[in-house]
């Protein structure tokens, strides 16, 4: 189960991000917003943590207007690993290296093609194990 959310920036592109998730048989959970009305993009990010950290998620996916916001409030969370990414090899290097399990993207960046991209990228791609970088991984969870 994914876990999904966006402010009001990056409703259009959630909409369209879980239609890719449908089309693709990937199940979510949609945390909301659920129009495109304004609303506080940390209330969201906050969900699809929570969502994740809780095991209720295996992964998540966050879009804003840039994906920076939503970027920084998951990042607070100790054991959220957010990446915000715009290209296909970010997506990829996230997953491989750094275990990442949140996605942001920006939905008014970021196209919705490139975007289903990137989702599949990062939910395709498995963390490698590598010992140097599960050793790293550790480090950034030290406080």
């Amino acid at each position: 189960m994914i876990a999904i959310a966006s402010d009001q920036g990056g409703y259009e592109l959630k909409q369209s991000v879980m239609e890719h998730l449908k089309e693709r048989g990937t199940e979510y959970q949609d945390l909301g917003s659920y129009g495109p009305e304004s609303v506080d993009y940390p209330i969201y990010a906050r969900k699809v943590a929570n969502a994740v950290l809780s095991g209720e998620c295996e992964k998540g996916i966050l879009i804003c207007g840039t994906g920076i916001g939503v970027s920084i409030q998951a990042n607070r969370f100790p054991g959220i690993r957010a990446a915000l990414c715009s290209d296909c090899f970010s997506a990829e290097a996230t997953r491989l290296h750094n275990d990442a399990n949140v996605i942001c993207l920006g939905g008014r960046v970021t196209g919705p093609g490139l975007a289903n991209k990137l989702v599949d990228t990062f939910l395709d791609t498995p963390f490698s194990g590598a010992e140097r970088h599960q050793r790293r991984i550790n480090m950034i969870d030290e406080k």
